[in-house]
Protein backbone atom coordinates (compact mmCIF):
# COMPACT_ATOMS: atom_id res chain seq x y z
CA UNK A 1 0.00 0.00 0.00
CA UNK A 2 1.60 3.31 -0.92
CA UNK A 3 0.74 6.66 1.09
CA UNK A 4 -1.71 8.01 -1.40
CA UNK A 5 -3.92 4.68 -1.08
CA UNK A 6 -3.79 5.13 2.52
CA UNK A 7 -4.46 9.28 2.47
CA UNK A 8 -7.69 7.78 -0.18
CA UNK A 9 -8.58 5.07 2.29
CA UNK A 10 -8.27 7.14 5.29
CA UNK A 11 -10.30 9.77 2.86
CA UNK A 12 -12.73 7.24 2.11
CA UNK A 13 -13.40 6.35 6.04
CA UNK A 14 -13.70 9.71 7.22
CA UNK A 15 -15.10 11.63 4.67
CA UNK A 16 -12.50 14.47 5.24
CA UNK A 17 -10.89 16.45 2.16
CA UNK A 18 -7.98 14.09 1.08
CA UNK A 19 -5.46 17.46 1.28
CA UNK A 20 -6.13 18.02 4.43
CA UNK A 21 -5.58 13.91 5.14
CA UNK A 22 -2.14 14.16 3.00
CA UNK A 23 -0.83 17.25 5.04
CA UNK A 24 -1.81 15.29 8.14
CA UNK A 25 -0.15 12.19 7.09
CA UNK A 26 2.86 14.03 5.67
CA UNK A 27 3.52 16.10 9.18
CA UNK A 28 3.35 12.56 10.99
CA UNK A 29 6.20 11.21 8.83
CA UNK A 30 8.16 14.66 9.57
CA UNK A 31 7.41 14.18 13.46
CA UNK A 32 8.44 10.98 13.46
CA UNK A 33 11.70 11.43 11.32
CA UNK A 34 12.62 14.41 14.10
CA UNK A 35 12.07 12.27 16.75
CA UNK A 36 14.13 9.60 15.27
CA UNK A 37 17.03 12.44 14.33
CA UNK A 38 17.45 13.59 18.02
CA UNK A 39 17.46 10.20 19.34
CA UNK A 40 14.34 9.97 20.71
CA UNK A 41 11.81 6.86 20.07
CA UNK A 42 8.20 7.13 19.25
CA UNK A 43 5.87 4.80 21.33
CA UNK A 44 2.00 4.28 19.67
CA UNK A 45 -0.14 1.74 21.75
CA UNK A 46 -1.30 -0.81 20.41
CA UNK A 47 0.28 -0.52 17.09
CA UNK A 48 3.86 -0.48 17.79
CA UNK A 49 7.19 1.62 18.27
CA UNK A 50 9.80 3.24 16.24
CA UNK A 51 12.92 2.65 17.82
CA UNK A 52 16.78 3.40 16.77
CA UNK A 53 19.01 0.52 16.55
CA UNK A 54 22.90 0.83 17.10
CA UNK A 55 24.94 -1.01 14.71
CA UNK A 56 28.48 -1.91 15.53
CA UNK A 57 31.75 -1.88 13.90
CA UNK A 58 32.66 -4.15 11.71
CA UNK A 59 34.83 -5.41 9.06
CA UNK A 60 33.67 -5.79 5.40
CA UNK A 61 34.90 -6.88 1.69
CA UNK A 62 34.91 -4.72 -1.36
CA UNK A 63 34.60 -8.05 -3.58
CA UNK A 64 35.69 -6.12 -6.80
CA UNK A 65 39.35 -4.37 -5.51
CA UNK A 66 39.35 -7.54 -2.98
CA UNK A 67 39.85 -5.27 -0.32
CA UNK A 68 38.76 -4.97 4.12
CA UNK A 69 36.73 -2.00 4.92
CA UNK A 70 36.05 -1.10 8.18
CA UNK A 71 31.84 0.10 8.10
CA UNK A 72 31.56 2.59 11.38
CA UNK A 73 29.03 1.84 14.04
CA UNK A 74 26.15 3.68 12.86
CA UNK A 75 22.29 4.22 14.19
CA UNK A 76 19.41 2.35 11.85
CA UNK A 77 15.63 3.61 12.05
CA UNK A 78 13.26 0.60 12.69
CA UNK A 79 9.86 -0.59 13.48
CA UNK A 80 8.66 -2.87 16.30
CA UNK A 81 4.86 -4.35 16.20
CA UNK A 82 3.24 -4.42 19.63
CA UNK A 83 1.80 -7.51 20.96
CA UNK A 84 -1.80 -6.43 19.99
CA UNK A 85 -0.84 -5.59 16.54
CA UNK A 86 1.41 -8.88 15.95
CA UNK A 87 -1.60 -10.95 17.39
CA UNK A 88 -4.04 -9.24 14.83
CA UNK A 89 -2.02 -9.73 11.71
CA UNK A 90 -1.18 -13.57 12.92
CA UNK A 91 -5.32 -14.11 13.24
CA UNK A 92 -6.26 -12.27 9.80
CA UNK A 93 -3.41 -13.20 7.02
CA UNK A 94 -3.99 -16.67 5.64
Amino acid sequence: MTKAEIVAEIAQRTGLEKVNIQATVETFMDVVKDSLGKGNNVYLRGFGSFIIKRRAEKTGRNISKNTTVIIPAHNIPAFKPSKTFMNEIKTSVK
